[in-house]
């Protein structure tokens, strides 16, 4: 092949790409997520890896390769190009493939049964975009307590977290023998820990009157019956939840008692509970209306500015 032939060849190569990973982000204009590369380092932040192995030289199966280290908003899930800017790169990578050129293997890090790109992010566009199915990589190996498969979401990693949280909990504490836990589900990670803390802290508070330290049991249950149910009471009552799609009324129990320390801190400590509770809820949460368009104007960021989908948590 010539190289003029090569280089028109390539170009078009890069357009299909592109143009497929445009026409894949407008199909999924709803489910964004469902196309989103994920970031390595947001997923390592969210499961916190315990360890560390250096695997060596491996063949890996391209499909396999879900998120890339610093080049997610680059490529969509299945590593086709979305900015015009990775043109060139992309394109001699391609030509290289054209040309039987060798490339240095890619490097990898595993996290469960998924790849993460170290380097080598435009060779995995490359040789998905030719139909290669297999790539030789140095990989590392991470470990940790969930397992993430390549089907996964961002909003799916959290939803694992959560559920080991709190199976990890039960197991450490039996609070489900002393409490109703049922009435206990939290929406985003770390917050069962935060809730072990709440009763530790209570138990220290108690035991300040006290002879004899009372047992984690007893103060489970003071902290359920005193502080938890009667916050409960109150966000059930004052329907605050609703101004918190997607919220339990165990997430608002501590972003309630968080603001309710501020203003005791700032105004004295007979302020009324009830009081930080609604003022929490007027200040952060959201009316039916703005929960009515907030989708659509998420929707018309993404059209027209081409902003990034991305998940909070408080």
């Amino acid at each position: 092949m010539s190289d003029s032939f090569i280089r028109e060849q390539t170009d078009s190569d890069f357009d299909k790409a592109k143009g497929k990973a445009l026409f894949e982000s407008i199909f999924n204009i709803m489910r964004p997520e469902k196309r989103e590369l994920l970031s390595f380092y947001s997923i390592k932040e969210l499961v916190k890896p315990r360890s560390e192995t250096y695997k060596g030289m491996q063949t890996v199966n391209i499909s396999d390769i879900v998120g890339s280290e610093g080049r997610y908003n680059d490529f969509n899930k299945t590593f086709l190009p979305k900015r015009e800017h990775l043109r060139n790169r992309w394109t001699s990578i391609d030509s290289a493939f054209y040309k039987d050129v060798n490339l240095p293997p890619i490097k990898l890090y595993k996290l469960g049964d998924v790849y993460f790109v170290r380097d080598g992010n435009h060779r995995v566009s490359v040789a998905r975009s030719q139909g290669i199915e297999a790539i030789d990589a140095e990989v590392v190996e991470l470990s940790a307590h969930i397992n993430v498969t390549k089907d996964m979401t961002m909003e799916d990693i959290r939803q694992e977290l959560i559920k080991y949280e709190r199976k990890r909990v039960l197991k450490q504490t039996k609070l489900n023998k002393y409490i109703d836990m049922d009435t206990i589900q939290f929406t985003a990670p770390g917050r069962y820990d935060e809730m072990l803390r709440h009763i530790l802290g209570h138990k220290y508070y108690i035991n300040q009157d006290r002879e004899e330290e009372i047992s984690f049991e007893e103060a489970a249950r003071s902290w359920y019956e005193k502080i938890f149910l009667p916050i409960r009471a109150i966000i059930n009552e004052n329907n605050l939840v609703s101004r918190f799609p997607g919220r339990t009324d165990a997430d608002l129990y501590v972003w309630i008692v968080k603001h309710w320390d501020k203003l005791k801190n700032k105004y004295g400590q007979d302020y009324p509970l009830e009081e930080a509770a609604v003022e929490y809820s007027d200040i952060y949460g959201k009316s039916r209306w703005e929960q009515l368009f907030a989708p659509l104007r998420k929707l018309f960021r993404r059209i027209f500015f081409r902003e990034e989908p991305h998940s909070a948590d408080k």
